[in-house]
């Protein structure tokens, strides 16, 4: 049995019709830009999130960037975040003018380590960016507290979570502003690139990620600011409107899958995902641990099971940000984990047969 690592197709099959009745009365409607589901799905995520205000744009790096500018960050600022995460994070910063500086990681949960802001915050701090990475929560109580103290603004990268939850509230809620990516292998997926900026509830900082996303224009042809051609498809917003109506579900059924996981593949030697205290883990990626990965991944390569790793190398190790400053041995728990990560496969429509699979196919190479 062939085990992908995700695979939309089972998706489609499932919601075609619905899926193509949404497209076409985009097309049939007479506007192709920023439609009339485009203010539907900003409306309609944006209380899903428990905020006030969505903004779709192009991508979730691109919300990244236009969140960033709209808090009014950029050259000569510093945003503290880390790097055992996709390029997006740190492209968005370094786009929008500013400066990353790394923290390390928690090695239960890789998510940002709070207890290492203080030594990361300088008179340039301008803000924190948390990740939630693999689609759990950062502990947003200690990054807002040491915000708070330290006067900063803080954005969240919920590009992995939608639909997590920390101490019963959703992420995209747990600071002013947020970024979501609406990839295709998201927890909410386009069928192209999308991304959304939401905003708490301060009617200030929408306004001006509206204004970013469409050249900085207040109204036709009059730019009020510099700003980005960012504006997510309408045909993508349909799709994903959607979509949203089903996406608790699918978050149980990843954490039905995650359960199937943890009970058996216990005792095998393999590091499992911890869930957070007070969190509600979305389950995005289900990431394991072992010394021997490489080996465990081309074994069961054999058996035509496909796995991924989230994320090989740490970004302060690229030579794209090489110019930083880090080097190898500045996030000792970073650099460790990426050497011993990979992804099993989970996904909504994968069935109990394949994920049989995959956990027989474990036990075979581990035992």
């Amino acid at each position: 049995m062939r085990v992908q690592v995700w695979d939309y197709r089972k998706e489609y099959e499932q919601h075609r019709e619905s899926i193509l009745a949404a497209v076409d009365k985009v097309f049939s409607s007479g506007r192709l830009i920023l439609g009339e589901s485009v203010d539907a799905l900003e409306r309609a995520f944006a209380k899903y999130s428990n905020a006030c205000h969505g903004v779709g744009v192009n991508s979730g790096t691109d919300a990244l960037l236009i969140a960033l500018k709209a808090l009014g960050i950029g050259p000569g600022d510093e945003v503290i975040t880390v790097a055992n995460t996709a390029v997006p994070t740190v492209s968005a910063i370094v786009t929008a003018g500013a400066t990353p500086r790394f923290v390390d990681v928690d090695p239960e949960t890789y998510l940002m380590d709070t207890g290492h802001l203080e030594n990361a915050v300088s008179s340039r701090t301008k803000c924190i960016l948390p990740v939630h990475l693999y689609g759990q929560c950062v502990d947003m109580d200690t990054v807002n507290d040491f915000a708070e103290t330290h006067g900063l603004k803080v954005l969240e990268d919920c590009a992995q979570s939608a639909g997590a939850r920390y101490k019963n509230r959703k992420c995209g809620s747990l600071s002013d502003i947020s970024a979501f990516s609406f990839y295709p292998t998201k927890n909410l997926g386009a069928y192209g690139d999308g991304g959304m900026v939401v905003v708490r509830d301060s009617d200030e900082l929408a306004d001006r990620a509206r204004r970013l996303r469409t050249y900085g224009m207040q109204g036709a042809y009059y730019s009020e600011e510099h700003g980005y051609n960012s504006r997510l498809d309408t045909v993508q917003a349909a799709i994903l409107l959607h979509k949203l109506e089903f996406l608790d579900g699918w978050l149980d059924r990843r954490r039905q899958i995650a359960r199937n996981y943890e009970r058996q593949l216990a005792g095998l030697g393999l590091v499992l995902p911890l869930e957070g205290e007070g969190n509600y883990h979305s389950y995005h990626l289900y990431v394991v641990r072992h010394s021997e990965r490489d080996r465990i991944i081309e074994e069961l390569k054999v058996r035509d099971i496909y796995v991924n790793i989230n994320y090989p190398f740490p970004i302060h190790t690229m030579p794209g940000y090489a110019d930083l400053g880090y080097v190898e041995g500045d996030l000792p728990i970073t650099e460790a984990l990426a050497k011993k990560i990979f992804s099993l496969p989970i996904y909504p429509t994968m069935s109990d047969e394949e994920q049989d699979a995959v956990c027989r196919a474990l036990v075979e190479i581990l035992s």
